[in-house]
């Protein structure tokens, strides 16, 4: 029996549609599922931005399959390397490393491994030394670390080309996938990589006014590959990179009842027709102290005594000020937090990227089950946005999200002022679903409180203005302030005969 051999390949060569992980579950779902083996990809990115720490992933990833792995370094020696991988908990046993930079016992005899700097040979050998060191371990996967110092070699661009693209020949004949690296060193983009390589990842570290540096990743380019476009933020952590891929809310949908769910306050239910319903998001607006916050808190409680779990998000107030207000307002969060029903993370705007966010509220939604989110406030994820209009979209992927997997969303924001006239530092109310608008008044000498629907896109609800307290019992409503006017705008007329006090009433 005659066996066809394809020119350049070997018989045992995989399909050349064969996915193969990077290493990195984030990346890996940018990609839908990972990259094409046997094919030459670009990493690139400046200094510090972990192009090495991915492209040990993609090698650690190898290993663990059984395959033979190969690091080709000609900037970093292997101790380095080690000093790397230690830090995030890795060993490098199981992996080939060939280096190609001189260290300090370059000039020892006894010295075993031969040691080569690219300044000193010629461009030609350095490229040969790597084609027989990957002929000796044929390798199922390479990282060349990195090809700035083959530009060096090169020192002109048509020279630098042609031993690329001999890199690319020689490894299209080998059953190898291989990563490249480059650290951007040229004054200008090596747009002829770009064209050389099947895909080409960037990465990239922002340093921003105030707070941790963001880092991000962008694939430029993916031949045969259906990817999601855009920035994808991402951290360096003990473990490697942890990508957070860019929420597209049409990715995710899942069927589910869209029941009325309560507050856990009668009289708050009765303004909003009956409650909120789930697959919809709730928009607490008001000034700093008003009570938003403790409204919110109001529909974890009741989450949790109906037995779902809920997640309160907490941007500008630290865990004890939260537990503080609930012990004061007479709710379980204690009890319920040690059930595990809610879940209080403290958010620092200043350490976490919005695309770590969106990935954390998904974790909550997908693996912890989460059926109430709230998110306290606005404010702090606006501090963490280099600009607001990057907000409003994020905002609205985030909303589309919760609302198709049945999630009922309380978002806080704080207007600026007290009383008079208010000034809101975005306007996200015509992507919320419901919108309830609590004000300061005041009358008689007294400073207080009053709480209106004035939005609710799905149902009826309540046109009127009710004063409300919040004391030991928790949220307190009167009845409709009918014989008031101008309560909103901190001046009210009162056209009445006697002055309603909520006391009396509620004595009554």
């Amino acid at each position: 029996m005659t066996e066809e051999f394809v020119e350049g390949s070997r018989k045992d060569e995989p399909p050349p549609r064969t996915r193969i992980s990077t290493g990195s579950e984030g990346l890996d779902d940018i990609l839908g599922g990972g990259l094409d083996a046997n094919r030459l990809y670009l990493y690139e990115g400046r200094p510090g931005t972990g192009k090495t720490t991915i492209a040990l992933q993609f090698l650690l990833k190898g290993r663990s399959l059984g395959e033979r792995v190969l690091y080709i370094t000609l900037s970093e020696t292997k101790r380095e390397l080690e000093v790397v991988a230690e830090r995030h908990g890795w060993s490098l046993a199981g992996i080939d490393v060939f280096e190609l930079v001189p260290p300090e016992t370059t000039l020892d005899p006894e010295r075993e491994l031969t040691v080569f700097h690219p300044a000193e040979v010629e461009l030609s050998e350095t490229t040969g030394l790597m084609f027989k060191e990957v002929e000796r371990v044929d390798p199922a996967r390479v990282v060349i670390d990195s090809l700035s110092e083959l530009r060096l070699l090169a020192q002109s661009p048509l020279r630098y080309r042609r031993q690329v693209l001999a890199l690319k020949h020689f490894f299209a004949k080998r059953n190898c996938t291989v990563i490249l690296l480059d650290d951007l060193s040229s004054s200008q983009d090596d747009l002829q990589l770009h064209s050389v390589a099947h895909g080409v990842v960037m990465l990239e570290q922002l340093a921003i006014e105030y707070g941790a540096e963001r880092r991000r990743l962008r694939v430029i380019k993916m031949r045969g590959i259906a990817f999601r476009g855009g920035f994808h933020d991402f951290t360096i952590a003990e473990g490697g990179l942890k990508i957070f891929p860019r929420l597209v809310a049409a990715e995710h949908h899942r069927s589910f009842l869209g029941e009325v769910v309560s507050s856990g306050n009668a009289e708050l239910d009765q303004m909003l027709g009956g409650g909120l319903e789930r697959g919809t998001n709730a928009l607490l607006i008001g000034s700093a102290g008003v009570g938003k916050s403790s409204v919110a808190l109001t529909y974890a409680i009741a989450a949790a005594d109906r037995g779902e779990r809920a997640v309160f998000f907490a941007f500008d107030e630290g865990r004890g000020t939260v537990e503080a207000r609930a012990r004061t307002l007479g709710l379980s969060l204690e009890r319920h937090m040690k059930s595990g029903l809610i879940r209080l993370q403290q958010i620092d705007p200043s350490e976490l990227s919005p695309g770590e966010f969106g990935a954390n509220v998904r974790r909550s939604v997908e693996q912890d089950q989460a059926r109430v989110i709230v998110i306290d406030s606005l404010n702090g994820y606006l501090n963490a946005m280099p600009d607001e209009r990057f907000l409003i979209l994020q905002m609205h992927e985030l909303l589309s999200y919760l609302g198709q997997q049945g999630v009922l969303t309380i978002l806080v924001l704080a207007q600026h002022g007290l009383v008079g006239p208010m000034d809101t530092p975005l306007d996200i109310s015509y992507l919320s679903d419901a919108v309830l608008m609590l004000r300061y008044f005041e009358m008689a000498g007294t400073v207080r409180r009053a709480m209106s629907v004035v939005k609710k896109r799905s149902g009826h609800h309540e046109h009127t203005i009710r004063e409300f307290r919040l004391g030991s019992g928790g949220i307190a409503l009167g009845p409709p302030l009918t014989e008031f006017s101008g309560v909103f705008s901190g001046n009210p007329r009162f056209t009445g005969d006697v002055i309603p006090d909520m006391d009396v009433r509620n004595e009554r």
